[in-house]
């Protein structure tokens, strides 16, 4: 199995899930749609580039794994307080839509995870080369 593929694929499913997570948050009115988000822009194409362009660089390694640590935190984050469904999210417009919400957050947590680990293992395998 070839372990850069794998992380390519968990690193685009991570940046996936975070941007649909994002995009329903605004939609719900959780989170501004203004230009204060332009810093979750930047994040996303820094993350995308280096998933994208740079994997092969051990610097590109070290943002993806960036990119993970983030992805696996978002869902610990949101299960501060109320937890997953509770809070805000209960009260938020389209709160029908609360499955979709939470599924993301597990769905981003494990690709972030997963991301996590082959890039750590990817990293380390760069440093114990040399």
């Amino acid at each position: 199995m070839n372990h850069r593929i794998t992380l390519t694929i968990s690193s685009l499913l991570s940046i996936l899930f975070f941007s649909l997570h994002w995009a329903d948050e605004v939609a719900r009115g959780l989170e501004p749609g203004t230009m204060s988000g332009f810093g979750g822009l930047v994040i996303l194409a820094v993350w995308l580039s280096a998933t994208l362009v740079f994997a092969d660089k051990r610097w590109g390694l070290v943002l993806i794994l960036l990119g993970a640590i983030l992805a696996s935190g978002v869902p610990v984050l949101h299960m501060q307080g109320a937890g997953l469904a509770g809070g805000r999210v209960a009260t938020a417009a389209g709160a029908g839509g609360k499955f979709f919400w939470v599924w993301t957050n597990i769905a981003l947590g494990a690709s972030g995870m997963l991301s996590l680990v082959l890039s750590a293992r990817a990293l380390w395998r760069t440093w114990r080369v040399r």
